[in-house]
């Protein structure tokens, strides 16, 4: 099979993605084969290539917004049949018996393994995946529509659910990149006003067109305090602006894998029973939830398509935050 393979972590500017052939993998005992048809291009993509994160094993194959059709089981696996289209997300493994996941979280488990991290992802023709951690895909969407579903649509999901942003609430979102122009889409289903902060003229513009009732710059005061917020943008210097306009007793999530370093806050910010809290992966009860529901909505993404061999270049825009709505690559078939 081709993939785009990491060796040395460096700067996405540098084309740290080579295209290479290697062998087609198999499913083990409980896995699923997938031939990858299209797969998401995530911010944390940027990460691990980049070398923000701490990555597990190398060469390693990128990828977690994975969609394509089951081609082989393994053994004992039941739970899909050959020519199933399914969607592969972030999570791809977690142990079940800790304490964590044997109260729910399993998006906490000590042993998890990520999709693109630990295991190969799919910026590749093929992937296999645990059974457990395949999610069935709404007819309704197509290949590049259903891809950002499988995490920014799932992790923007979670957290809304975070935030405790309430029905016809007042909700802010700073940084509208794939997650957020999804998370919109479920607060103005649930009749949220939602306010949008972000340095980009045509991400605010797109904000505007999804419903948002205001858009400015981080830095702008919003016409009212919000109930909850979320930060999308990895930048450690939005927290004390977001606090700021946070009413008491509201809520930030943070939903940033890697963050830069958030400056000294004064006691004030967090006065008043303020709550700020990260959000941490997702689980496969967030990825049951959200999915109908994106379906019921029906949660409409922006994609841009590009082919699999473009993916140092897609990277590059995603970091120059030139992509509107989400970037998806379209996974040649093998021949």
């Amino acid at each position: 099979m081709k993939a785009m393979v990491l060796t040395t972590p460096k700067p996405a500017d540098d084309n740290p993605l080579t295209l290479t052939t290697l062998p087609d993998p198999q499913p083990g005992p409980g896995q699923v084969r997938l031939q990858v048809r299209v797969c998401g291009v995530c911010h944390t993509d940027l990460h691990t290539v980049e070398g923000d994160l701490t990555l597990p094993k190398l060469p390693l194959i990128p990828g977690h917004e994975i969609v394509g059709v089951v081609d082989a089981l393994g053994s004992g696996a039941t739970r899909f049949q050959v020519d199933d289209r399914v969607g592969v997300a972030w999570l791809n493994w977690a142990c079940g018996n800790c304490d964590f996941c044997q109260q729910g979280h399993e998006n906490l488990c000590r042993s998890a393994r990520f999709t693109g991290l630990h295991a190969d992802g799919g910026y590749a023709q093929y992937t296999v995946v645990d059974e457990r951690f395949a999610y069935p895909i709404a007819e309704a969407f197509t290949d590049a529509e259903a891809a950002p579903l499988m995490c920014a649509g799932i992790i923007g999901y979670r957290s809304l659910c975070l935030s405790e942003i309430q029905a016809g609430g007042r909700l802010g979102l700073y940084g509208f990149g794939a997650s957020a122009h999804i998370a919109i889409q479920v607060a103005r289903y649930w009749g949220c006003e939602v306010y949008v902060f972000s340095r980009a003229e045509e991400h605010r513009r797109h904000a505007e067109e999804l419903g948002a009732v205001w858009t400015g710059l981080a830095q702008d005061k919003p016409p009212a305090l919000l109930d909850a917020s979320i930060i999308f943008a990895p930048a450690g210097w939005l927290v004390p602006l977001a606090l700021g306009h946070l009413r008491p007793g509201g809520t930030l999530a943070i939903n940033a894998i890697y963050m830069s370093p958030i400056p000294e806050i004064r006691y004030n910010l967090i006065y008043g029973e303020r709550t700020m809290r990260s959000v941490a992966n997702f689980s496969r009860h967030d990825a049951e939830e959200f999915l109908p529901l994106a379906g019921e909505i029906p949660v409409r993404t922006e994609v841009e398509v590009f082919p699999l061999e473009e993916a140092n270049a897609v990277l590059q825009r995603l970091r120059r935050s030139e992509i509107r709505g989400a970037a998806v690559l379209a996974i040649p078939p093998c021949e």
